[in-house]
């Protein structure tokens, strides 16, 4: 786990320029909160506010980014009166509570800005419910909302846009369906359910702080489409919450609230979760439960009986949601993870043939964007295929598939860089054998997403020519696919 977070590869630096530019906009915002005269509550519902809008935005342009981040407030503010003038009606808190739960997971059908909408919703409920917000609450509330939005936009879009430099990102969309079919309808449902079972339960546990228990289960649900993805997360988020009260006995505890070193170590925290988000669950978690224990701190009312209530509570909520994805309108692993590997597989192919035509000496062909859709895919897949080759996985024979199918599809894009490098230099020639190479390319995909069984030609050894070489090393790979994908068991990894 240290060697994922501290040895990730960051090209671009993009993930130290996500984080550093996340202090800079969430600091930004809390001064702006500060110089209009706002409370610490205001302050740090603006700060919370500013988070939100710099980490779930995730549209693939910076107009598209803009837009989402400029409709949060629509759906936030209507969100935080429902919350603050619920706030002494516990039965109508709860159903409405649960009401946004479901609808923020039924918005992911709509990309990126539907998950971004839906977050804030959830996490602007929650918030209410983190610092008892009540009617009277609201103008000043409102306010921080806006001004922290538009902090965070300032900086994101005006002062440190660097997406504007690089490419569109791209983003898959989720395997097609209908009505329950649908991952997104299924995931609303489990939702509900999981985050009812918390919310219960929690309040059995404590009156106070039984949103906790509710906000875990929301948060295991996010970004995962299985329910093995779902185990996992929610076994990484209890270990992140452990390891960040052990921390926070440390850190958060000894500090007890006062303003500097507080101040610090919240820019640390926050440091933190944005630069770990896209490489560990765990380490984010972890950085997330040290931000709230400082921002307890600040509020006074950190102790470490708190924090083992935290700890409880995040306990519920991921059984909660354990048993929902159990129980509830089960989405299988392997049924995810095999409709991903197919696309991974069928981007390959389209890879392929884009490289080739730009060799052939076609103007219009442009194979960059499909490798970006790969990585993409790839990330998807290994999302997918986590819970098979997680260390206390039982299933031995599973994880060996599991973990030969993620090496050769990695082997695929490796080889698939290296011919679309070839195919950039503007000297390199087009041999004839190219089409025939594509060409085999293709069957050997199409053989291995149809659930046939007919042989996956393995070539000979590669040539000297550096674009047939690529080619030659992934014809190889996808003929070695071939054992791991067609082995009997009772949870294929692809064709079920």
């Amino acid at each position: 786990m240290l060697k994922r977070v501290f040895v990730a590869p960051d090209p671009g630096r993009t993930r130290l320029r996500f984080a550093a530019r996340a202090v800079l906009g969430i600091g930004l915002a809390v001064v702006v909160c500060g110089l209009a005269g706002h409370s610490l509550v205001g302050a740090v519902t603006g700060g919370l506010a500013a988070l939100l809008a710099l980490f779930t935005v995730t549209d693939a342009t910076v107009r598209g980014q803009a837009v989402t981040t400029a409709l949060l407030p629509v759906v936030g503010v209507p969100v935080l009166a429902a919350a603050a003038e619920l706030h002494d009606h516990p039965v109508a808190r709860d159903l409405a509570f649960l009401a946004v739960v479901g609808a923020g997971v039924y918005a992911r059908r709509w990309g990126p800005r539907g998950h971004s909408l839906g977050v804030f919703a959830f996490m602007t409920f929650f918030v209410a419910q983190f610092l008892h917000a009540t009617s009277g609450q609201l103008p000043e509330l409102y306010a921080a909302v806006l001004l922290s939005v538009l902090s965070a936009a300032a900086v994101r879009f005006g002062l440190w846009c660097y997406e504007r430099r690089l490419p569109p990102a791209v983003v898959p969309a989720p395997p097609a369906g209908s009505g329950l079919a649908r991952v997104t309808t299924r995931q609303a449902v489990q939702a509900v359910a999981g985050a009812g079972f918390a919310l219960v339960v929690g309040q059995l546990v404590s009156g106070q702080r039984w949103y906790w228990a509710v906000g875990a289960t929301w948060w295991v649900f996010v970004n995962t489409a299985s329910r093995g993805e779902t185990l996992v997360r929610g076994f990484r988020r209890v270990l992140g919450t452990v390891i960040g009260i052990g921390l926070g006995f440390l850190v958060a505890v000894p500090v007890d609230g006062a303003p500097v070193p507080t101040a610090v170590l919240v820019a640390v925290a926050v440091f933190g979760i944005f630069y770990t988000a896209a490489v560990s669950y765990t380490w984010m978690m972890l950085w997330v439960t040290l931000l709230a224990e400082l921002l307890y701190g600040l509020l006074g009312v950190l102790s470490p009986g708190l924090l083992a209530l935290r700890l409880a509570e995040t306990g519920v909520g991921a059984l909660g949601a354990v048993l929902a994805v159990l129980f509830v309108l089960p989405v299988t692993t392997h049924a995810t993870t095999d409709a991903w590997i197919q696309r991974a597989l069928r981007c390959v192919h389209a890879c392929t043939a884009e490289a080739a035509a730009r060799l052939a000496g076609s103007d219009t062909a442009d194979p960059a964007p499909r490798v970006a859709e790969l990585e993409q895919l790839l990330g998807r897949v290994r999302l997918s295929v986590a819970p098979l080759v997680h260390p206390l996985n039982p299933m031995l024979g599973r994880k060996r598939r599991a973990r030969r199918v993620l090496a050769l599809l990695d082997d695929c894009a490796r080889e698939i860089r290296g011919l679309v490098a070839v195919a950039a230099d503007p000297e390199a020639s087009h041999d004839a054998r190219l089409a025939t190479a594509c060409w085999r390319v293709e069957s050997a995909v199409e053989a291995l997403t149809t659930g046939g069984s007919e042989r996956v030609h393995r070539p000979a050894d590669a040539p000297a020519e550096p674009a047939l070489a690529h080619l030659h090393g992934l014809e190889r790979a996808l003929a070695d696919l071939a054992e791991p994908l067609r082995a009997p068991s009772g949870s294929p990894l692809v064709g079920a």
